[in-house]
């Protein structure tokens, strides 16, 4: 009897497992779209807000919620070309709370329907975003150096324009689905 107990018991542990599994792909799905927020106002144009030098002050968060690292940065922003065929260049000056310094340089190309593609030095193939109304969403693959290691991690980031001169910028980052941690930025526009 023993034997068919411990079965039984671990059949309904996969069970559950499963159950868990397919709530969290059925969640995944039922996150917020770019398109939620067309009618949002003041409209965003990153061409516009993104342009000069803005300012950051943020945070990254666990899992849990405890603050591991606080930052500033410092961005100089410009674009180039034609209508239609904008190139962004963001140069982003990162100081850590540890002191430590980091510089991530973005060159973004603006597509139809408000569509952005982005590539960075230590960014993984292009990142892909899409504005409307006050919102930004933008998602990308990051390669995140750790401990002398470089993990590829996932940013799920969303920009929400408050008014002309301050941006909140909410981004979750993951491995293999899983939620590692959170930044939040506030940009303040000169």
């Amino acid at each position: 009897m023993k034997n068919a107990s411990s079965i039984s018991n671990r059949v309904k542990a996969g069970l559950l497992a499963a159950a868990l599994v397919g709530l969290s792909a059925l969640a995944g799905c039922a996150g917020p779209q770019v398109s939620d927020y067309a009618a949002e106002t003041p409209v965003l144009d990153l061409r516009q807000y993104f342009n000069g030098t803005v300012d950051a002050y943020g945070v990254f968060t666990d899992r849990s919620g405890k603050v591991v690292k606080r930052f500033t940065v410092v961005m100089n922003c410009q674009w180039q070309g034609a209508p239609g065929q904008e190139v962004g260049v963001l140069d982003e000056a990162f100081t850590y709370s540890d002191g430590s310094r980091e510089r991530r340089v973005w060159t973004l190309r603006r597509g139809a329907d408000g569509r952005y593609t982005g590539t960075a030095g230590d960014v993984l193939g292009q990142a892909q975003g899409q504005e409307k109304g006050n919102a930004f969403a933008w998602n990308y693959t990051l390669k995140l150096p750790v401990d002398g290691r470089v993990f590829e991690v996932q940013f799920d980031d969303w920009m929400f324009l408050i008014n002309d001169k301050v941006m909140i910028n909410k981004a979750v980052m993951s491995k293999f689905g899983v939620r590692l941690g959170e930044v939040t930025l506030s940009f303040v526009k000169r």
